[in-house]
């Protein structure tokens, strides 16, 4: 059996470079469509997009719908949305394309649409796990340093959670930019992996100086003891080399930065579990700290900088985005308005999360 269809690798090749070029998607986005167009294709054996029919998609999303993923449960509302939604997208522009809008209408693409019911719970916003400070600080002082690679370590959770970076940015850092005297990050995206490609200088958060001084200690390590230059990465990958039995193992610090953030996440996840935390992503301590700002800004200028300092242009973005409440701190907040007393279960709340 066939597993692809010459015709639609053409046509699918045309509408990745339209999502790049005219929509702007990032390669991972472009990968995401084409994982769920290829699931498309699949279930109809690979024929030809020109002889698509509406039973196809209502055949697919009840398919979809029935099947299980890796741990053994049904897929999940939201994973479905986001599949038949791109599938969706695809038909709809192939509608309007030479050889093919003669036989698919745009209302065809309708088809792939879940029930009312179904898109409300793949939309529901569910509350997002996110790290003290203090957990973040009890972290950072239970992290080893006796390695180049544990000091590394420690200083990158320092880093993320003193400048609300990317994890993506982190990966691409030099040491050329960071000012450690001023405390400031410069995200220039000639050289940077930011959002949008977008450059801005960012002032270290009031997160606490011994968290700063990971940081500091670090920096100093690296340009007055390992004597390396402004060019060379803030957090250098781990050079891994052959050692006993023929197994690969970490030797230390490489002098090149990592392809990609996979590792710095490694890196979270790890640590996390090493003290008995559940995970907490990079991204994650964003969120941490515009909950500080909201705690902390007293005026609507001091919100705009704190906004800003996360890189964002809008305020809503960081109020909106990043500054949920969570379910203990809003029966908190909502008794107060009351006069009421704490119950117990808000009080132990207000302590540990």
């Amino acid at each position: 059996m066939t597993n692809h269809n010459p015709s639609n690798e053409g046509i699918k090749r045309q509408y990745f470079a339209y999502l790049a070029e005219a929509q702007g998607y990032s390669e991972q986005s472009i990968d995401a469509v084409a994982k769920a167009i290829d699931r498309f294709e699949a279930y109809t054996r690979h024929k030809d997009f020109k002889a698509f029919h509406i039973e196809q998609a209502r055949a697919f999303k009840r398919d979809l719908s029935e099947r299980r993923g890796r741990s053994g449960e049904p897929l999940s509302k939201a994973t479905l949305y986001a599949t038949l939604t791109a599938v969706k997208r695809f038909f709809v522009w192939l509608a309007g394309q030479p050889s093919y809008k003669s036989r698919i209408s745009y209302s065809d693409a309708e088809y792939f649409n879940l029930s009312a019911k179904e898109t409300r719970i793949a939309k529901t916003i569910r509350p997002a796990r996110i790290p003290t400070l203090e957990q973040i600080r009890h972290l950072i002082q239970c992290m080893p340093a006796s390695t180049d690679i544990e000091r590394r370590d420690r200083a990158l959770i320092g880093f993320a959670i003193l400048t609300g970076a990317r994890d993506g940015a982190i990966a691409s850092f030099k040491l050329r930019h960071i000012d450690i005297a001023s405390g400031t990050i410069d995200h220039d995206a000639r050289e940077v992996q930011t959002k949008f490609s977008k450059s801005f200088v960012t002032t270290f958060f009031p997160v606490g100086d011994d968290i700063r001084m990971t940081l500091v200690d670090w920096v100093t390590y690296l340009r007055r003891d390992k004597l390396w230059g402004l060019d060379d990465p803030l957090f250098p990958a781990t050079k891994v080399s052959v050692g006993e039995g023929l197994r690969f193992q970490a030797v230390g610090l490489d002098r090149k930065h990592w392809s990609s953030a996979g590792p710095i996440r490694t890196i979270f996840k790890e640590a996390f579990a090493s003290i008995g935390l559940p995970y907490f992503n990079p991204h994650s301590f964003r969120k941490t700290l515009a909950l500080l700002g909201g705690q902390r800004c007293r005026t609507p200028e001091e919100y705009k900088a704190w906004s800003q300092n996360l890189g964002h242009e809008h305020v809503l973005t960081t109020f909106c985005s990043y500054g949920d409440v969570s379910s203990h701190r809003q029966s908190e907040i909502m008794r107060s308005f009351a006069g009421l007393p704490l119950m117990p279960e808000d009080a132990t709340a207000r302590r540990t999360i």
